[in-house]
């Protein structure tokens, strides 16, 4: 959902130009662009080659990897021939859990020899999810969402259905990987990148902050022209993921200035760290004020639909829409302005 003029502060120095799959386009010394089709209406995924040397080895570092499918794999293959100069990929760096981020990620560390790093919280829901664990849909989310008002028959029955939607973009995970932490610092082509964890989109997001070049990868935490998605999901029902993105916002403030160049997983790169970052928390005051206004009467997540997302839903939106519904809600419940009532197993929320 975008932030009203969510552009008009950001400055973006490539214009629109951007790579087709299986090219690269440079944007720093050493840092190229690389951009993989989505089959949902957010329709790519930017990933990122950085030159690299371990252990005297030159060749590349790669940050996130995109769903497991063939068109994928094939874009992949188009790199591996005719963007790496000829030297190996090193490393695999994953930003986060989520299919689009992480889903070759067994695959191209097999192909290459080398290890997947990663937060561990990331990874031990990522190795869960793959195996099955979590369905990230199916029954457990149907009923959920039923709990939070959703009652449209065609729609809890598709969520019903969705029982391999992780397993069939993340079908399997490396059994080995290097922890990330938050500060830790990488030393990638004469560039130090310090990691960066935010939350609230993904248990423990990893970041990738060049304070000396002004660089960051900023996976989906920071988006130029879309609001990153927080949900309350089934697995985690009294979660306040709202206010941990906020926080992680307000931290990101303090840690970029207007000059960086962001590198978002989602759309072209920009600098205007700040201005985004105040964007994004006057969006979500003005739809936290909505909510409030709202909850004069008793309401469901399901609800709020309306009042938060003015266009229709798919089934795939459908599951974020309604995650994040919660989260708005939760986070007022938290900070004690709504109210949660339960009636016959569904939540509404109440001034």
């Amino acid at each position: 959902m975008p932030p009203p003029a969510a552009a008009d502060a950001l400055i973006y120095p490539f214009g629109d130009a951007k790579p087709e799959p299986g090219e690269s386009v440079e944007l720093a010394p050493g840092l190229r662009w690389l951009r993989m089709g989505l089959p949902f209406a957010l329709n790519h995924i930017n990933l990122w080659l950085l030159e690299d040397c371990i252990d005297g080895v030159q060749g590349w570092t790669v940050v996130d990897c995109g769903i497991d499918s063939a068109p994928t794999r094939a874009a992949w293959e188009q790199v591996f021939a005719t963007q790496l100069d000829g030297r190996p990929i090193l490393r695999v760096v994953v930003t986060h859990m989520h299919p689009d981020h992480v889903g070759l990620a067994h695959w191209l560390t097999a192909r290459w020899n080398c290890l997947l790093w990663m937060s561990a919280t990331d990874y031990a829901v990522s190795c869960m999810a793959s195996r099955g664990c979590m369905t990230i849909g199916g029954e457990p989310m149907a009923a959920h969402f039923a709990a939070h008002g959703l009652a449209d028959a065609d729609t809890l029955a598709a969520i019903r259905r969705r029982t391999d939607y992780y397993t069939g973009l993340v079908p399997a995970m490396p059994s080995r990987f290097k922890r990330l932490q938050d500060g830790d610092v990488l030393r990638i082509g004469g560039r130090n990148w310090r990691c960066v964890a935010g939350f609230g989109h993904a248990p423990e997001h990893i970041s990738l902050h060049c304070e000396a070049d002004a660089l960051f990868i900023a996976g989906d935490m920071l988006l130029p022209r879309i609001s990153t998605n927080v949900s309350v999901n089934d697995n985690e029902p009294l979660a306040n993921p709202l206010q941990q993105f906020l926080d992680s916002l307000a931290r990101f403030a303090e840690l970029l200035p207007d000059a960086t160049l962001v590198f978002p997983s989602h759309g072209l790169p920009f600098r205007g760290a700040r201005a985004r970052i105040a964007q994004l928390q006057q969006h979500h005051r003005e739809r936290l004020a909505e909510v409030v206004f709202a909850c004069a009467t008793p309401q469901t997540a399901a609800d709020l639909l309306p009042v938060l997302f003015k266009r229709p839903l798919d089934v795939h939106q459908m599951t974020f829409a309604m995650g994040e519904s919660i989260a708005h809600l939760h986070k007022l419940w938290f900070d004690g302005q709504l109210r949660r009532l339960v009636d016959d197993g569904v939540y509404r929320f109440v001034r």
